[in-house]
């Protein structure tokens, strides 16, 4: 695992340092090795900083030129089939054992994209033909490994983090305050925008190619395109559906885990697992350990507080598979203590709240390991989120009712405010309701309201995961840009509204949330993590799969489910899903008051002239009596002060 970053379009005769000074900035991504190297001729500069994983001797440094000097590659990430590739190219003469050197071989035999398609495995690439003065930049399949660039006058600078490219000094930019928008509606960034207006994110699974033989002209007019698109492979599993029994998927699915996890074991350095005791993380370490020849490293966090620990089931997974287990005691001082590093670790805003655990057990596992496998995914592709059940069942019922039925009694709900609702849930006879009335009406009556409005599965899904319904009323002077969740992707029209939500989380929540919490906060502490379920020959099965096989009769994930079964007793797992949450609403109204208060000052927010002050303050004023829960919509907001407060800095 690495960081690459660089630039393209202008020569100069301080290209050199500027590369440096680039990959200095992403020295967490690659503390063992750095290197840079500069066609002068051609206006490109490439810079690395390895974190040495294959190969660990200087065979393996980067960037690395082909054998016939053609390209040069800056590469971060791991082609796990690349000693099948090697094997398909016959002879060869290798001068190490690295997956650097066999891409760049295979560049060479067969063409860039055509070696993209033949990959597996998680990479961002920026390879430079000295030939034909192109630069490629590259994507993985799913999003697992980070890749910006953005034009700045008439040079492209690109880095695996944002930091790298403010290192340019050619780098000028604002705030995005459309990206902004969106932000606060989902708690993160959705691709390809950044909150930088003139730098995106490549999106997955594509390529781009820039020809600067002619200058920056040409360049400016290139467009990524796809060499593996999930959209097509969610679209082909519709139309080409598993026709097995349950019983032959979870053969099909026990087969697909244990070749990915097979790839994904091999490392010259120390690896393990992280491990929650719950179905995903389990099913990962259980297939690690029928595979390995020696107890497994396994690793998790625990909390003082019941709600948020599953420490406990973690423990009694790893005894069963007789896993060598390390448990960290994290206390909410620990916690609290990750915030103020959270701006700088992430580099944009990013508001997931589990970004702090996620922290500190990455942090943990690196005292032992230089890699680590996690169960990311599990959720998206076989139906493990609760939000899943909650679309469908609200769907099936809100579609037997009329539509002019279901606007008017929306409407008619509408005509309370929320603190109204919250009295009268109060007020209902508490004998009926197991003495406490209904907590928050106000926000329940809502929820139903839009569920009762929705015009489809579109609109149903976008509220259900918005953090806030109304974020253009926050952000002064802008509008909500078109994504994929807002925008239409015809896939409502071809799948059931479960397998729609499940669809769009795999597409934006997944690259755009998940595995930017997981791959920032283990590369701040120079720790690979690698996501066998996200071997693309898995996510192409999973979407094979009826709904049956996934969510049925109470139960999610049935297939993974009943794989892990095969290794683990069922009740050692069988529980609600807790999640990797942290107390954020007693937080912001405790331990956490006094700093968010100063974030959130009115003044202060006024002078910036990004939110609409009064909003934001009483939405605060609401949550600190208790009158609603804005923890969600309240975090989004600091999260952005603290990045920018870090950026004055």
């Amino acid at each position: 695992m690495c960081g690459v970053a660089g630039f393209a379009g202008i020569s100069s005769d301080d290209a050199s340092t500027i590369a440096h000074s680039m990959a200095d900035a992403i020295v967490h991504r690659g503390p063992d090795s750095s290197g840079v190297w500069v066609d002068r001729a051609g206006g490109c500069a490439l810079a690395h900083r390895r974190l040495a994983i294959v190969d660990l001797s200087e065979a393996g440094h980067q960037p690395m030129h082909s054998g016939s000097g053609r390209y040069v590659l800056a590469f971060n990430g791991e082609i796990y089939n690349h000693l099948e590739l090697r094997a398909d190219l016959g002879e060869y003469a290798w001068r190490g054992h690295s997956d650097t050197e066999t891409l760049l071989a295979c560049f060479e035999a067969w063409g860039v994209r055509r070696t993209l398609e033949r990959t597996v495995g998680m990479f961002a690439i920026a390879l430079w033909d000295r030939a034909q003065r192109v630069l490629h930049l590259a994507r993985d399949r799913i999003g697992e490994k980070p890749l910006y660039y953005g034009w700045m006058g008439e040079v492209l600078v690109f880095g695996s983090e944002l930091k790298a490219l403010q290192r340019h000094p050619a780098f000028r930019s604002e705030v995005d305050r459309e990206a902004l928008v969106s932000y606060l509606r989902h708690g993160y960034l959705p691709g390809p925008r950044t909150i930088w207006r003139d730098v995106v994110r490549l999106d997955p699974g594509t390529l781009l190619s820039l020809p600067f033989g002619d200058g920056s002209r040409s360049a400016r007019g290139a467009a990524p395109v796809s060499f593996w698109s999930l959209d097509e492979a969610i679209r082909a599993g519709a139309a080409h559906p598993f026709t097995g029994s349950e019983r032959d998927a979870v053969d099909a699915l026990d087969e697909l885990l244990t070749r990915s996890v097979k790839l994904q074991s091999v490392a010259d350095v120390p690896l393990g697992a992280f491990l929650s005791g719950g179905i995903d993380s389990s099913a990962i370490v259980a297939t690690m350990q029928k595979v390995s020849s020696r107890p497994v490293k396994t690793f998790t966090i625990g909390f003082d507080d019941p709600r948020h620990d599953e420490s406990a089931h973690a423990a009694a997974v790893a005894r069963h598979l007789g896993t060598e287990h390390h448990e960290q005691r994290v206390t909410e001082a620990d916690a609290l203590d990750m915030i103020p590093r959270l701006p700088q670790m992430y580099d944009e805003p990013f508001a997931d709240a589990s970004q702090i655990p996620t922290a500190l057990v990455c942090a943990a596992a690196r005292r032992h390991v230089t890699v680590a496998l996690s169960g990311d995914a599990g959720d998206e592709l076989f139906g493990g989120y609760g939000r899943y059940g909650v679309a469908m069942s609200a769907w099936s019922t809100a579609r037997r009712i009329p539509g002019p039925v279901r606007s008017a009694a929306a409407g008619m709900i509408g005509l309370l405010p929320a603190g109204a609702w919250d009295m009268i849930g109060r007020a209902l006879p508490a004998r009926r309701l197991g003495g406490v009335g209904i907590p928050r009406a106000g926000e329940k009556a809502a929820r139903i309201a839009r569920v009762l409005a929705s015009r489809g599965p579109e609109v149903l899904y976008r509220d259900i995961v918005s953090h806030r319904q109304d974020p253009e009323a926050v952000v002064l002077e802008a509008v909500e840009p078109t994504t994929r969740v807002n925008g239409g992707s015809g896939l409502a029209a071809m799948l059931d509204v479960g397998h729609y939500a499940m669809a769009v989380d795999t597409l934006t929540y997944l690259p755009d949330d998940i595995l930017v919490k997981v791959d920032r906060a283990a590369m701040a502490v120079s720790l690979e993590t690698r996501v066998p379920l996200l071997d693309h020959r898995i996510v192409e099965f999973a979407w094979t799969l009826p709904m049956s096989m996934k969510i049925s009769g109470g139960s999610a994930k049935r297939v993974l489910r009943e794989l892990l079964f095969r290794h683990v007793p069922r009740e050692l797992v069988e529980r609600p899903k807790q999640g990797f949450a942290v107390p954020l609403d007693t937080w912001l109204r405790g331990r956490l008051k006094d700093w968010a208060a100063s974030l959130l000052d009115p003044a202060l927010l006024r002078q910036q002239g990004y939110f609409d002050a009064e909003l934001v303050q009483r939405c605060w004023r609401e949550h600190q009596t208790g009158e609603r829960d804005w923890q969600y919509a309240l975090w989004d907001v600091l999260m952005f002060q603290a990045w920018l407060e870090a950026q004055s800095k």
